[in-house]
């Protein structure tokens, strides 16, 4: 079986090397970059599944590069940086990362939630979700993760969306909570002060948003989590 590729983005050249010691010694293949256009020959020429990346890069910025990235579904991120404003953080979960950590930064953690996410990213490249899931004039491809609009529009979203929005609706009408959301996305448990939850059902909101007089599909329930209010309609198979 192929070792899980990773691929570290940063241009200190101490912190480069560190984290290649670090993760090889975990048994993983690494590749390095020091900016975008070296990530992006990395990309190119290697099958890479998790990007580790600062924000402060020259040229094109972490933020930048991450929106360029992210379009790939198949591929996570997580940010190493030593911006931690929240700001920065709910930035960078916006795009669509998968986890940020700031400097400095405690090796085992790190390693333990890069393998957290690698586990849960890499059996979806063989056993893909086949569900369709249609839902008020929507619906929710699973192997292509796409929804499409009741207007017909094709919205790509990230891994974590896809998994929350897949959770919620198989929970339609009931209460999720943010701990069971956080650990379908990604893996890990809730932390204190995390808002990857909240930030992933506003992207949701977001997009249920841009069709005109779309009604409400996610209730948030104060101090408990989130609920699927709309209408399941059909699960189907993309093999029918």
């Amino acid at each position: 079986m192929q070792k899980p590729h990773i691929l570290i983005v940063e241009d200190e050249d101490v912190t480069r090397f560190n984290l290649r010691n670090l993760f090889e010694a975990e048994g993983y293949q690494v590749s390095e970059a020091i900016d975008g256009d070296s990530m992006e020959k990395q990309l190119q020429t290697n099958q890479v599944n998790l990007v580790i990346m600062d924000i402060n890069l020259p040229g094109k910025n972490g933020l930048l590069l991450a929106r360029e990235l992210t379009k790939n579904n198949d591929l996570a991120l997580i940010f190493l940086t030593g911006r931690d404003s929240d700001i920065d953080k709910i930035l960078g979960l916006e795009i669509g990362a998968d986890d940020y950590l700031t400097k400095p930064f405690n090796p085992r953690e790190l390693t333990i939630r890069a393998r957290n996410i690698l586990n849960r990213i890499l059996p979806s490249s063989v056993e893909k979700d086949d569900a369709i899931i249609y839902f008020n004039q929507w619906s929710l491809n699973g192997n292509s993760r796409k929804m499409i609009t009741p207007d017909n529009r094709e919205i790509s979203i990230p891994r974590g969306e896809y998994r929350a929005l897949r959770l919620l609706i198989a929970n339609a009408g009931q209460i999720v909570t943010r701990q069971q959301l956080i650990k379908e996305m990604t893996g890990r448990d809730l932390r204190s002060n995390d808002r990857t939850v909240d930030v992933t059902i506003r992207r949701l909101r977001k997009h249920f948003e841009s069709v005109p007089d779309s009604p409400e599909l996610i209730n948030t329930i104060h101090g408990e989590g989130y609920r699927f209010i709309g209408r399941v309609e059909k699960v189907a198979s993309n093999n029918n």
